[in-house]
């Protein structure tokens, strides 16, 4: 007879510890092979599923090193729900009034703790160490490598605010808050092949500056800069979102990134440039709300 703080432990540790085991190092081999295998040779889920749309399309040079690990955490927890699923079978199966009595204890002692730790040990190194390396991996050699002024980046500041995003582009003579700025309302162009290199502002609460088809997002504070550089390798019109709520009207928060081909940015930028001559008033201090770039 047991008491309330007793627990039933069908069987002994010594089988079910070595096929835990077993389990466990398979995982294990399968996060090892998957790092040293190399992101660039594992196919996306969506290329193992087809054409199916389950995310937006990815026009990014550096967008599938997101993709990759968002494919691989899919893939290696359902890995390890299919062995835990096959593990709670056998003990059902295996640990029965018809194959031996019943053991009773608290399943507390030092052989169940260590186990336990063995276990858990392997699964966070297995799951979660690969991804914090492969994460700090793709942050300090991509994501943080910012473009330097040789690389001739195109440059933005983005001022976001209740519920809108402004753009501006320094014009020919790559300075801000002069009459040649490009300043765009919801609507920011790039061109295909040539690095993009962002500051960010808010002008009231914190927003995110999402662009889903670049697999890449940016907090936007007021009275501070945070940046972000990525590079568009198709042409196309995508959308912009903002992934932090920011009030009533956050869901109206969306503007409009097209990415044209080197001959349609040029047009389009003399164009631009000379609609900001025109109306240009060094009166309007509002409208200046620029300010000086740091590479």
């Amino acid at each position: 007879m047991t008491t309330r703080n007793q627990v039933k432990v069908v069987g002994g540790i010594g089988l079910s510890g070595v096929i835990a085991a077993g389990l466990t190092g398979f995982v294990a081999l399968m996060g090892l092979s998957f790092w040293i295998a190399g992101r660039a040779h594992i196919p996306t889920l969506q290329g193992l599923a087809g054409s199916r749309p389950e995310r937006p399309i990815d026009i990014s040079l550096n967008g599938h090193l997101g993709d990759y690990l968002f494919d691989l955490t899919t893939v290696e927890i359902t890995i390890l729900f299919i062995i835990m699923c096959i593990w709670i079978g056998w003990a059902v199966l295996r640990h029965n009034e018809k194959n031996h009595k019943a053991k009773y204890d608290h399943g507390d002692d030092k052989r169940a703790n260590v186990s336990t730790a063995i276990l858990a040990g392997l699964v966070f190194v297995c799951v979660d160490g690969v991804l914090l390396y492969n994460s700090y991996v793709d942050l300090n050699e991509v994501f943080w490598n910012f473009p330097t002024e040789a690389q001739h980046p195109v440059i933005v500041e983005v001022m976001a605010q209740q519920w809108a995003w402004n753009f501006r582009y320094p014009g020919p003579d790559g300075k801000f808050n002069t009459p040649d700025d490009i300043v765009t309302f919801n609507d920011l162009h790039i061109p295909v092949g040539r690095p993009v290199y962002a500051r960010i502002q808010s002008k009231d609460v914190v927003h995110s500056f999402y662009l889903p088809n670049f697999r890449i997002k940016q907090d936007a504070f007021p009275g501070t800069t945070t940046r972000m550089w990525f590079q568009a390798t198709q042409p196309g019109a995508f959308e912009i979102a903002c992934a932090q709520h920011c009030g009533a009207n956050h869901y109206k928060m969306e503007g409009a990134i097209t990415a044209d081909t080197p001959e349609q940015y040029a047009a389009w930028e003399k164009a631009q440039v000379a609609e900001a001559q025109r109306r240009y008033d060094p009166g309007d201090v509002e409208a200046h709300w620029g300010w000086e770039w740091e590479y």
